[in-house]
């Protein structure tokens, strides 16, 4: 019941998404002069991935390197105000080195950097303040779990990875969802911009996931280009 109405929620979101893309892309600029209009265009770049977590048994938490791709179209409210719906393909997770506490030893994890690779289809709905080239960008976004598996790396043999743990997307929720915010310039048809996510939905969908994760959320820091059409 809980993934039925998980599926119908993002469903209902995704749907909201291209709607949202479809209409802005075809609507009629109603700013000023000044204003230019509705922009349709393609994004991408880096990920710095990381879980918000507090368990005792945690040494320490790493960025992942990862990278996001997909469609936006902005398109202004007023001269000042702009909507930018987006639907993106982005990775996140983070390495995270346990101690060897009793828990992770019944999980079969010994000490050392355990791998969460967690890779989501996004829809973030950005709400935008643009001073000249300048915005400043906030708003929600959904995400989808596309697929997600988790690598325990022993300190003693880095490019092994362990059997003992196997989890995969159906370990996980696969519903994420949260808040964005960042800032970004658009130079003509170009646009730079740097964006951070926070997640509210813990990641771990019960069972071994779940207390290994135990309140883990996703943290996704992003470094983007674009290009409008």
């Amino acid at each position: 019941m809980v993934m039925k109405m998980t599926k119908n929620f993002l469903q209902k979101w995704a749907s909201a998404g291209l709607v949202a893309l479809v209409l802005l892309a075809a609507a009629p600029a109603n700013a000023q002069n000044d204003n230019p209009g509705p922009s349709f265009g393609v994004k991408g770049g880096l990920n710095l991935a990381n879980l918000f977590v507090d368990e005792d048994n945690i040494q320490d938490k790493n960025w992942k390197v990862g990278y996001h791709v997909g469609l936006f179209v902005k398109a202004p409210l007023s001269n000042m105000l702009s909507i930018q719906p987006e639907i993106l393909y982005s990775t996140a997770g983070a390495k995270v080195t346990y101690g060897g506490s009793d828990l992770a030893q019944v999980l079969g994890i010994t000490p050392g950097e355990v791998r969460f690779n967690l890779n989501y289809v996004q829809v973030p709905v950005m709400f935008m303040v643009n001073l000249g080239a300048f915005n400043v960008h906030a708003g929600p976004y959904a995400s989808y779990l596309l697929s997600a598996n988790v690598k325990n790396l022993q300190n003693n043999d880095p490019l092994n990875p362990s059997t003992a743990l196997e989890l995969n997307e159906s370990d996980f929720q696969r519903l994420d969802y949260g808040l964005a915010g960042g800032i970004g310039f658009d130079l003509k048809n170009a646009k730079l911009g740097l964006r951070y996510n926070y997640g509210l939905q813990r990641i771990g969908d019960g069972g071994v996931a779940g207390r290994i994760a135990g309140d883990a959320r996703n943290a996704v820091a992003q470094v983007y280009v674009g290009f409008g059409f």
